[in-house]
């Protein structure tokens, strides 16, 4: 399953549930996002031919994360540019997150292995912005599905 945390009209993250298959290949994010994401699912013996990538210059203004949840479980909090909390999800084993615009957060529910991918080279601490996470009072955690 495909699920999107959508809020004013703007998509904060992709997630892509471990229970998701799909023939062939579909790509999820739309063409201008600076990190693409798609899945394929090919049978044996489809071959992908070789192929370097050009040179290309890019120009990045935010970083895009994605995340593979190799084991465990996580919370991820969102949080609007002005740093308002507004919605939680749970992410499990096999779930995969982009995390597209706005601003997250994590608590590890149990022992969880990620894998992060984003854009470089990392610009310190200049890349970010801390802020105090939401009162877990005030969560609003969708269900798992």
């Amino acid at each position: 399953m495909i699920e999107r945390i959508v809020h004013h009209d703007t998509e904060f993250a992709l997630i892509i549930r471990r229970s998701y298959s799909h023939e062939g290949i579909e790509f999820f994010t739309p063409s201008d996002y600076s990190q693409q994401l798609a899945y394929m699912n090919r049978p044996s013996g489809y071959v992908i031919a070789p192929h370097v990538h050009n040179e290309v210059l890019r120009s990045v203004s935010f970083t895009k994360e994605v995340l593979f949840i190799r084991s465990g479980r996580v919370r991820v909090d969102f949080y609007t540019e002005e740093k308002k909390y507004f919605d939680s999800t749970i992410l499990e084993s096999g779930d995969i997150i982009l995390l597209a615009f706005g601003g997250h957060g994590f608590e590890m529910l149990e022992p969880t292995e990620l894998i992060e991918v984003k854009q470089g080279p990392y610009a310190g601490e200049t890349d970010k912005t801390r802020f105090d996470p939401v009162d877990t009072a005030h969560l609003t955690t969708r269900e798992t599905k």
